[in-house]
């Protein structure tokens, strides 16, 4: 079998298993209840943070814990428009970001606030200076991606947020969903309030996350409760799926640091090879993140290479998974300017460092001759 859908969810480490199993069994109690068994599950869980807050070189007051990117976007978002609103309405973002940012701006929308929404290049870059015209003097949040989930492409969070100090009333939020484990991201040196992570992105358990909130930072909370997490994520705290997190992040961490060029190989090998197939067209930015890839093949439905290439224990993706089942052309590219032809037919690949060159050889080559039978079968 060969995974290549790592964007979409990765497969948990096992030693990240063994982690959750064993703060599952021994450190099952309610870290809230005032017994020793919850003072040990207490305990855990602030040696989590703690662990959390030295991986992301930020301070431990400043992570909560949520159940994922979703949670993580909503929370950010919704909580500082509600924050802020009496300083202003104003929201930016951009038109290549995760369904949950877009979906959370259009809700807002209807709750009266005016949404911005700065178009990109055609590998889905924007601008620190599209931003800045952006701006306004109702403007009270900043939200872009730090790794785009389609394209790969990685956005120049460092240098938008050195722009918006000038802005000191405007709150940046990045997701970084895709970019944790495998794009570095200084937190702090980008000048950024809100961060989200996603255990199951980096070999951890779904259900788990990470907001960054900067100790200056206020939001209102979305979830109303027993007052946990600063009071602004109410609700039993999975210490299980909180520690597997912890874990899975120290090891990608680890691995990033170990082997920083093995996913840019992976890529550069599988570039050169779709770049040699005549009916392939690559939609990825030449210097995009390291583990995601997508390209079409114009005129093929994107679901019919997918399950072609599944017959083959070859797993891939079309586009967000969240949008997956939609088979509407990708949202993404066609901000991006590509046309619908392709935008309908695009394919991700995205790896993990468990994945290898020989996978994708593999994968290349029965990619070859699952389309020459297709086209074939088409005619």
């Amino acid at each position: 079998m060969i995974y290549f859908d790592n964007s979409a969810t990765t497969k948990p480490h096992p030693d990240v298993l063994i982690s959750y199993t064993e703060a599952a069994q021994t450190y099952f109690a309610n870290p809230s209840s005032l017994h020793r068994l919850g003072g040990s599950a207490e305990q855990l869980l602030t040696a989590c943070r703690k662990q959390a807050a030295q991986l992301l070189h930020v301070g431990e007051n400043e992570i909560l814990f949520t159940s994922g990117g979703t949670e993580g976007n909503n929370l950010a978002i919704k909580g500082t428009a509600l924050q802020k609103k009496r300083f202003g309405n104003h929201i930016i973002t951009t038109t290549v970001e995760h369904p949950s940012v877009l979906e959370t701006c259009t809700e807002l929308e209807n709750q009266g606030f005016k949404v911005t929404y700065v178009d990109v290049d055609k590998y889905g870059y924007v601008t620190a200076e599209k931003i800045k015209a952006a701006i306004t003097d109702q403007t009270i949040l900043v939200s872009v991606m730090h790794v785009n989930n389609e394209l790969g492409t990685i956005q120049p969070i460092k240098t938008i947020g050195q722009m918006l100090t000038e802005f000191p009333h405007i709150t940046f939020h990045v997701d970084h969903v895709q970019g944790a484990g495998k794009v570095a991201l200084d937190i702090k040196k980008s000048n950024i309030h809100l961060c989200t992570l996603s255990a199951h992105k980096f070999h951890g358990m779904k259900g788990s996350g990470i907001l960054y909130k900067a100790a200056n930072t206020r939001i209102v909370a979305q979830l109303s409760g027993g007052g946990q997490e600063q009071a602004l994520r109410s609700g039993t705290e999975n210490v299980p799926g909180i520690t597997a997190m912890v874990k899975a992040l120290r090891l990608a961490m680890e691995e990033l640091q170990v082997h920083p060029a093995k996913l840019f190989e992976l890529r550069e090998r599988l570039w050169a090879g779709l770049g040699k197939m005549d009916d392939v067209v690559l939609h990825s930015p030449p210097a995009g993140a390291p583990h995601i890839v997508n390209f079409s093949v114009p005129g093929l439905k994107p679901e019919v290479l997918v399950h072609a290439l599944g017959e083959k224990e070859i797993y891939v993706s079309t586009k967000s998974a969240c949008s997956s089942k939609n088979s509407d052309a990708s949202a993404v590219l066609l901000a991006c300017g590509v046309p619908d032809t392709q935008a309908e037919s695009a394919i991700r690949v995205s790896f993990s460092y468990d994945n290898t060159q020989q996978e994708v050889d593999y994968f290349l080559q029965i990619l070859e001759k699952t389309l020459k039978h297709l086209k074939k079968v088409m005619r």
